[in-house]
């Protein structure tokens, strides 16, 4: 439940345009869909999020292909789709004040 590229699932459209591979977003949603948030994708070492997506997306690069995904997805709508996630910032938040 905590593997980085689980939040990258929080908008399948928006990582799809934003790694260049618009075209892999409707096979993304299809495993969104199965489960209740993305944060549940991580179901067992064998599914991971990241081998998800590497088969997929093959030449995925978790630091080029995570940072333009998470940048045209947005923190507002990983927060919104992955609970825990939210969770952790809110109390990340309130140790610094805001």
């Amino acid at each position: 439940m905590h593997e980085f590229e689980a939040l990258l699932f929080s908008d399948c459209e928006r990582f799809g345009a934003g790694i260049g591979k618009p075209e892999a977003a409707p096979r993304l949603q299809d495993i969104r869909d199965a489960f209740e948030n993305p944060e549940e994708i991580d179901d067992s070492p064998e599914t991971t999020p990241s081998k998800r997506l590497k088969n997929l997306v093959p030449e995925y690069e978790k630091v080029l292909f995570g940072t333009l995904g998470a940048q045209e997805i947005g923190l507002p709508r990983m927060r919104e789709n992955c609970p825990h996630f939210g969770d952790w910032l809110v109390r990340l938040e309130a140790y610094a004040g805001g």
